[in-house]
């Protein structure tokens, strides 16, 4: 278990990137999808360790990605394809456990040792028949759906491209989540925690993987070998758990000699992972270094939204629009210092995500749309930068981008505090008459001013017509706008100011001349 003081140094050292024109390899969802097939004709051949260990791995590399894609895509294909690979994975485990156990008892303990005898014979009893029902569970596997969601889900994996900024979102999240484990499981030595971060590890090393190869190709052996130090401390856990439930009655000390062993071999293993992870040259230094930091964390997490935007809503083109003329409001509205919403520089945000957003409960025809969407979006993980409070204001802000307005005796709009209250009416106001504006002809936000006075404000906006039916569809839309404001809001159409007419001198009249005799 003990490395060399040169090895370490290796597995801490700043990470080089790739030479320029060196291409990492990709092993994508696609690939792990066809591998769980080659690895099932593997273990059919013959369940030996190495089989049972490549199938479990290939089954758990499928089903990370397709837990983080689950976060952005709510296709129900997922679920489906975590679901399809439960029971089989589930099966091996206690194969492999098994399998496992045997190898630790005989790296523990000599040959004569009467508890290694022990051990070994009750797993040696227990391996046929956790053999047979892998095997079953194999037979059972259903390859022509796992093959079918192959070809759904490669289709769905093209909303977040591999390197591309959404998916550096998702490895983002995953690293601070098995981060928050890492400083957990540091503070105690107590199973639980160190079983946790194995598992936020193997997440995010799975997504790294799958959706950003170039980072991949650079950190892979540093993941592998710290995923494989949690591992021996788990396998040295349950290895534990088995010795103290043993029925060994030969003495009592010797099964306390073995628990003294265990507990040995799993401090060397912390202590190697706390050398790895600790101190300036720390690997998660390393990763988080090659992660979105500052503004390009914003940016990220936008692109996440944008590729959830993609994936639920019907009518994108629709939905960009709207977008563009909603931003361009806001933005005349801000010039205009029209009001506080429009000078709080987070506001933005949050309107641009509800604008992209608002169509994500549209599909559910059996609900409100707008309900539908924000329960939703309140189901979504937080994205990287965004509070809870901005979150619930975005989710709101699309509950009332329609429909009725929000109302000061009921609802989660009545809990509000006077401050978020008008937050919401000033963006929901703004995207209802973006709305408005697309359905009345207006195609961008381009040229779109405004102009406040003392009792009014004028925005004026290319392409707006002036007719009894857009009349009547813009009073409905700015209605809630208007309510925020205090003030009536009044839409012109953008008449371009005539350019200066130059008069053209005047061509001297035509010449005719007589033919002479």
């Amino acid at each position: 278990m003990n490395i060399r003081a040169d090895t370490l140094r290796r597995f801490v050292s700043t990470v080089t990137p790739l030479s320029a024109g060196t291409r990492a390899e990709h092993r994508d969802l696609s690939f792990w999808m066809d591998q769980v097939l080659n690895e099932l004709e593997s273990v059919r051949s013959s369940a030996s360790m190495d089989a049972v260990h490549d199938l479990r791995v290939a089954i758990r590399r499928c089903r990370a990605v397709a837990a983080a894609m689950e976060e952005i895509d709510p296709d129900p294909s997922w679920p489906e394809m975590r679901k399809a690979a439960r029971k089989l994975f589930r099966a091996l485990g206690a194969l492999r456990d098994a399998q496992v156990m045997d190898e630790w008892v005989k790296k523990l303990g000599p040959e004569t040792d009467s508890v290694r005898t022990h051990l070994q014979a009750a797993f040696e009893a227990k391996e046929p028949q956790l053999r047979e029902e892998a095997l079953r569970a194999v037979a059972k596997f259903d390859q022509r759906t796992w093959k079918h969601l192959g070809r759904t889900l490669r289709q769905r994996s093209r909303l977040v491209p591999d390197g591309s900024l959404a998916a550096e979102c998702l490895a983002l999240e995953r690293f601070d989540c098995a981060k928050e484990l890492h400083a957990k499981a540091l503070r105690t030595e107590k199973v639980k925690p160190w079983h946790a971060l194995r598992i936020g590890l193997k997440r995010f090393r799975y997504t790294v993987e799958s959706l950003l190869p170039e980072q991949y190709a650079v950190w892979s052996e540093n993941l592998k070998r710290v995923q494989d130090l949690l591992g021996e401390v788990h396998d040295l856990d349950v290895l534990l758990e088995v010795v103290k439930k043993s029925e060994f009655v030969e003495t009592e000390d010797s099964l306390t000699v073995w628990a003294e062993i265990i507990g040995r071999e799993r401090q060397e293993c912390i202590r190697t992972y706390r050398q790895l992870t600790l101190g300036k040259t720390s690997l998660w230094n390393i990763w988080r270094a090659g992660l979105p930091a500052n503004g390009r964390v914003e940016a990220a997490a936008e692109a996440r939204l944008r590729a959830t935007a993609r994936a639920v809503d019907p009518h994108a083109s629709r939905t960009s629009q709207v977008s563009r003329i909603a931003v361009a409001l806001y933005e005349a509205l801000k010039r205009a210092d029209a009001g506080p919403a429009f000078r709080e520089a987070p506001l933005r945000r949050i309107l641009l995500a509800a604008a992209r957003l608002h169509g994500a409960g549209a599909a559910n025809a059996e609900k409100s749309a707008q309900k539908a969407a924000r329960k939703f979006i309140l189901g979504l993980p937080l994205p990287p930068g965004w509070s809870n409070e901005e979150w619930e204001l975005l989710a709101t802000v699309v509950r009332y981008h329609r429909g009725a307005e929000p109302s000061k005796k009921k609802g989660s709009f009545s809990k509000m505090s006077v401050e978020q209250q008008d937050r919401v009416r000033a963006l929901s106001g703004v995207l209802r008459l973006a709305l408005a504006l697309r359905k009345c002809g207006v195609e961008s936000g381009a040229g779109l001013r405004a102009e406040k006075s003392a009792e009014t404000i004028v925005l004026r906006l290319r392409g707006l017509t002036d007719d009894v039916e857009t009349a009547a569809r813009l009073a409905a839309g700015k209605h809630l706008l208007e309510e925020y404001l205090g003030m009536p809001l009044i839409l012109k159409p953008l008449v371009r100011r005539p350019g200066k007419v130059v008069a053209l001198p005047t061509p001297p009249a035509p010449q005719f001349f007589m033919a002479s005799d």
